[in-house]
């Protein structure tokens, strides 16, 4: 019999959800519930939170950094959800999708420009009419800025001279260190999900072509490194990272 305590899907993760309310050891492990509990307020203790309490000390951690990411920079909400979904739409990590895409269309983003986050391989390829709906759907200069550095963090970890120097033109420094960041965490808990089989806690996948297709991702990947490989000397650090990208 399924226990009416733990989330829906639970039966079909990798691992199994402790159960809810969670049962701890010591004075600590329940000040880290608390804690976690505390931040998902008024909501109930999410799967995620359910699957990290395994490790209390590992929720603990993550409860303080997402906590950070997510409440405490000064990101417009529009500039980090749109982020966060583009990170969700390259691992293919449509729990986090599913969580973040209502987000970002409550700070303002559309269908058009949202269908672009989820849908395009390569930003550098889309149409004049599908840019331009997109555009009117609130993907302005920083906005396209935050997703191709979104895009080569994810994807290649190493970021373009270029596409740095976009995001810079639009972003001042706490900005940049608050996008990076925020990039940088979301990966984490995509990769984490993911890793998991957490696709199994989405109530519904995407339909479509998804930029995570095995063929569009090597088509992506082969497009900047020629790009980038153009700019970077023929023995140069750059070129050889890019080499090693791209066979991954």
């Amino acid at each position: 019999m399924r226990d009416p305590s733990a989330p829906p899907h639970a039966s079909k993760m990798r691992i199994p959800y402790v159960p809810n309310p969670p049962p701890t050891a010591s004075e600590e492990e329940a000040a880290i519930v608390s804690r976690v509990a505390a931040r998902r307020a008024p909501r109930p203790l999410q799967p995620l939170d359910l699957a990290l309490l395994h490790s209390p000390p590992i929720a603990d951690g993550w409860n303080s950094f997402l906590g950070a990411v997510r409440t405490r920079t000064l990101l417009a909400p529009g500039l980090r959800e749109l982020a966060i979904c583009r990170v969700a739409a390259c691992n293919q990590a449509w729990y986090e999708w599913g969580h973040h895409a209502p987000l970002a269309a409550a700070a303002g983003l559309g269908a058009r420009a949202l269908e672009v986050v989820r849908k395009t391989p390569d930003l550098d390829t889309l149409g004049e009419r599908e840019r331009s709906g997109a555009e009117e759907d609130g993907l302005g200069r920083k906005e396209w800025a935050v997703l191709r550095y979104t895009d080569e963090m994810t994807r290649c970890v190493r970021v373009a001279d270029d596409t740095f120097a976009e995001l810079r033109a639009v972003c001042d420094e706490r900005e940049v260190v608050e996008v990076t960041a925020t990039v940088a965490a979301y990966n984490c808990v995509s990769r984490f999900l993911v890793a998991l089989d957490a696709r199994q806690w989405a109530r519904e996948m995407p339909q479509g072509r998804t930029i995570s297709n095995t063929k569009m991702r090597g088509r992506w990947l082969k497009s900047r490194y020629v790009k980038n490989v153009k700019k970077a000397s023929s023995s140069g650090p750059d070129r050889k990272h890019l080499a090693q990208t791209l066979a991954r």
